[in-house]
């Protein structure tokens, strides 16, 4: 199968077509290694919670797709490992994100929404993923981690450079790296000189006291991690997010009568369109049957949560939109020990930014008919989301 043709141009219709005829497929990975490719949604929540599909990349054969490859200090980070280093790294990390301390930070991630919304007036076009969807949660993310105003950009254009390489430039994804490791060992050194109150010095209290430590590494990689996954899959959240209401004006309707329904309609768009096409790539540590294919030991398996998403099995009707459905049980973020760390904060912030976007413009419509996506296996969202909006209707 062609991954980056068929998955990359028309990734639904080339789920739907393997979920139909061959659940478990060997493919070319992204960067061309071969890979097994799971798409059933029984099979992918399984093999999600099997510990002997490992996220340790010693334990990949010779030959296989091993996913991005990071200098040991952005590496070390819970998506490369099994227990029991991820049981305790993610116990530390997961203190930033507890539904207290996310609670904390509603009226913060407001304010940011207000303040965002106001730079577009009363009326306009404008592209609502520059102007909205990436720079809020890049803001919030960077005041969750002390991360100054002034490298805010860079960051983003760094990311960028990470989830969809451009062909022409294959050295720049090495010098956004390379930037990221600059950036984050001068940050590290600075906050051990000026510690504030923020979790990035939170984590250096507790790399350099006593007790449940991280190493340097683990430091490094997971201030890495947090600012990354915070940032990217949010940005997709939100903006594959208001594409969807946009397209689908019945259900957008629906949801304006009645705003009680938006926690579960957030589910039903994570489910619809979420912000990835695969869960991280998992190596088994010995021979696994999945479905009617025996996986050798070693062999990359990649595991597609969008196709899962989508599985009448599970989901009745599973592409059509519906703000009603129960969309519980969706893997969007994941499944067993792996699941997003953030996902309450991430949605929090998805809840809130279509809150406030809603609340801002009763008249909002897609400027554009077709999406341009960005050419990513990483990550599902939009290169640019073209809207028109109004805050009122004209007078009649």
């Amino acid at each position: 199968m062609d991954l980056q043709g068929d998955l990359l141009k028309h990734p639904h219709d080339a789920y739907r077509h393997l979920r139909d005829t061959a659940p478990v497929q060997r493919i070319a990975g992204p960067t061309g290694e071969p890979a097994w490719l799971v798409t059933r949604y029984d099979d992918v929540r399984s093999a999600l919670a099997d510990p002997r599909l490992s996220l340790d990349k010693t334990n990949a054969a010779e030959g296989s797709y091993r996913g991005l490859s990071l200098p040991s200090a952005l590496d070390a980070n819970l998506l490369n490992m099994d227990p029991p280093d991820h049981t305790r790294i993610r116990r530390l990390a997961g203190r930033a994100f507890t539904p207290r301390r996310v609670d904390a930070l509603r009226a913060p991630i407001r304010r940011t929404a207000d303040e965002l919304l106001d730079v577009l007036g009363t009326e306009g076009r404008t592209d609502l993923i520059a102007a909205y969807a990436a720079p809020m949660p890049i803001t919030v993310i960077c005041d969750l981690l002390g991360i100054p105003d002034g490298h805010r950009k860079d960051f983003r254009a760094w990311t960028d450079e990470l989830i969809a390489p451009d062909p022409s430039r294959p050295q720049a994804a090495k010098q956004a790296i390379g930037a990221m490791l600059a950036f984050f060992t001068e940050l590290i050194a600075h906050k051990r000189r000026h510690p504030a109150a923020d979790l990035l010095s939170d984590l250096i209290e507790v790399r350099d006291g006593d007790g449940d430590r991280l190493g340097e590494d683990e430091l490094t990689s997971l201030a890495f991690l947090i600012l990354g996954a915070g940032y990217e899959n949010t940005v997709q959240l939100i903006g594959n997010a208001v594409h969807t209401l946009l397209s689908h004006p019945e259900q957008l309707a629906r949801l304006r009568a009645d705003p009680s329904k938006l926690p579960e309609a957030a589910e039903e768009l994570a489910r619809h369109e979420g912000p990835a096409l695969l869960a991280i790539r998992r190596f088994p540590t010995e021979d696994v049957r999945i479905g009617a294919v025996t996986i050798p030991a070693g062999e990359t398996v990649l595991l597609s949560l969008s196709a899962a998403n989508r599985d009448p099995a599970r989901f009745p009707r599973p592409e059509q939109f519906d703000v009603d459905r129960d969309a519980s049980g969706h893997l969007a973020l994941g499944h067993g020990i792996h699941y997003c760390l953030g996902a309450p904060l991430a949605r929090a912030e998805v809840e809130i930014a279509l809150t406030a976007l809603l609340d801002r413009f009763p008249i909002l419509t897609l400027a554009e008919p077709e999406p341009r996506w960005r050419p990513s296996m990483r990550a599902r969202g939009l290169l640019e989301l073209p809207v028109e909006y109004k805050i009122a209707q004209p007078p009649a």
